[in-house]
């Protein structure tokens, strides 16, 4: 993938060092470490930093960088550069349809953050917080992804960023809302159910980023390549996949974002389409 050189977003809040105090862990958002942490805390009862889950080190980004830009600043860099990529496709999408597209703020924090959701820890990963309307990224999970999920790459990098942003998408869209209001009316396995069409939605609208992104001509370059890498990170974070790691067996009534061939599948379904309508995830008859 590349990237440098591209129109940088001024919409990335840089939070790092600002840590935080210790308050009700946030599993959901969309945050994909969570998923783990989740099923760690549902099986174990046991807080899941206690056996490294969420604990990171190093930086994705030490090989890649020279010493006189730094990898955390070329990191923020390269942020800034998809969340731009987002920024003029959904902008240019929602226009086509009547619409205004209302910019997310990203907030990069390390440790331990305070969204509008409650308080997160390292160990949620990225997530979306329809409350506050940001996008909200542990600087340390791009080696998470690496060391941890085996699914290295910037384009496994900017997946995960367009499937946050995909989740912004759907509060605009008042999908957010919906989810809100079933949530009481349902069981815990109903509603995990709504969740995992929730997230496949976000896998699909990620899609249509990436389909849209390498038509531009100018910002980001998406080879074939970068697709595969994509289709990998997908697979290394289905329900299936991480429950297996985690707890030794899978629970399908307890999955909240897919299995990996759903999760590969619906990217893949808006990045061959970039047809929104292609992506109605809760009325899909294939779920």
């Amino acid at each position: 993938m590349k990237w440098f050189g591209g129109r940088e977003s001024d919409n990335v809040e840089d939070g790092n060092g600002s840590g935080g105090g210790g308050r009700g862990l946030i599993f959901g958002g969309g945050g994909i470490l969570g998923v783990i942490g989740l099923l760690f805390y549902l099986f174990t009862g046991n807080d899941p930093q206690q056996i490294g889950i969420g604990q990171r080190g190093g930086d994705g980004y030490e090989q890649q960088t020279s010493s006189s830009t730094g990898p955390k600043s070329m990191q923020t860099r390269f942020v800034r550069v998809v969340l731009a990529g987002t920024e003029d496709v959904w902008d240019s999408l929602f226009r086509a349809e009547g619409r205004t597209y209302v910019k997310p703020k990203l907030f990069l924090y390390s440790e331990g953050v305070e969204a509008g959701c409650g308080y997160a820890s390292s160990a949620t990963g990225p997530f979306y917080c329809p409350a506050d309307s940001k996008v909200y990224l542990d600087t340390a999970f791009f080696s998470e992804m690496q060391q941890r999920f085996h699914a290295p790459g910037l384009a496994a990098e900017a997946y995960v960023i367009a499937h946050e942003i995909g989740h912004h998408v759907q509060n605009l869209l008042g999908v957010s809302a919906k989810m809100d209001n079933a949530r009481s009316q349902m069981s815990r396995t109903e509603y995990n159910k709504l969740s995992v069409k929730l997230e496949l939605q976000a896998d699909f609208y990620a899609g249509v980023w990436a389909h849209y992104e390498q038509t531009k001509g100018k910002g980001i370059v998406i080879e074939r390549s970068d697709i595969d890498s994509i289709l990998i990170a997908a697979h290394a974070i289905g329900d299936d996949r991480l429950q297996k790691q985690a707890t030794g067996h899978v629970s399908p009534d307890s999955f909240t974002h897919g299995t990996s061939a759903q999760r590969a599948y619906w990217f893949k379904k808006g990045f061959d389409t970039g047809d929104l309508k292609e992506g109605d995830t809760f009325g899909s008859s294939e779920l």
